[in-house]
């Protein structure tokens, strides 16, 4: 079995904010709203990857956040939400691992508990602070440097980890990762390989975690990987190249 664990967002769909051509597909509607959208032949190529792979959506996304997502394939066998945190089998929440998640967590419940405070107080935020299923912390920042900067001084750093994403700021434990999620995955179905995708410093642990890691050029530069990976040069929509290389290696 080969497991294909992939980011959604600027991954596999992409907000109106980016250019992925004219005939898009939409997939995410918010508030009666287009929010996210597909190519043609990112469609196309999903529906191959997802009869030859076992294609896993691993996404920070809240549930409720996963649920918008319409890919045109129905309900994957398994999707990894809340950063890995919470396991969807056939779209049902999984009692038995999101209580093995949180036993993993649970030595950050005070650091988790300090940040809310932090960031309650903290002058920059513009969103209410939620606690993500205990799992972690998340908010909006007017100056999320600034925000995630106060954070590192007053938190421990051999427990939790801070992370911003445009004016979004996250605190979490360090093993809510999703490079901890998909071995967890891997370990469960007795997988013999897994190609991972993403975009950000959410996927970082993943792509390391992977027997083969696909990503852009910007984050390999950011980070070191090992010698199996596949780099988006940028001549194509990123999503069609990480589809595309799937299928290849799937298909030796």
């Amino acid at each position: 079995m080969i497991i294909f664990n992939t980011d959604l967002d600027n991954t596999i769909i992409f907000s109106y904010k980016h250019d992925i051509g004219e005939n898009k597909i939409c997939a995410e509607i918010y508030r009666d709203r287009e929010v996210s959208f597909i190519t043609p032949k990112t469609a196309e190529l999903l529906k191959r990857v997802n009869e030859s792979t076992m294609f896993v959506p691993t996404t920070t996304r809240t549930l409720e956040q996963y649920n918008r997502i319409d890919l045109g394939l129905g309900t994957p066998k398994y999707a990894l939400v809340c950063n890995g945190g919470v396991l969807l089998i056939d779209g049902q929440e999984n009692t038995e691992w999101y209580e093995e998640s949180r036993r993993l967590v649970s030595d950050c419940d005070s650091e988790l508990k300090k940040a809310e405070v932090l960031l309650e107080n903290d002058e920059n935020r513009t969103l209410d602070v939620r606690n993500i299923r205990e799992l972690f912390i998340f908010t909006k920042s007017d100056n999320p440097l600034e925000t995630a900067c106060m954070l590192e001084k007053e938190l421990d750093s051999a427990k939790v980890d801070i992370y911003t994403n445009g004016v979004k700021v996250y605190v979490l434990p360090k093993r809510l990762t999703k490079g901890e999620a998909a071995m967890r995955l891997k370990n469960r179905l007795g997988a013999e390989l897994v190609i991972a995708a993403g975009d950000s410093d959410f996927d970082v642990s993943m792509l390391n975690a992977a027997d083969l890691a696909i990503m852009p050029y910007e984050l390999s530069e950011m980070y070191s990987f090992g010698d199996n990976t596949a780099v988006h040069s940028g001549d194509n929509v990123f999503s069609e190249f990480v589809l595309e290389t799937v299928l290849e290696k799937s298909s030796c």
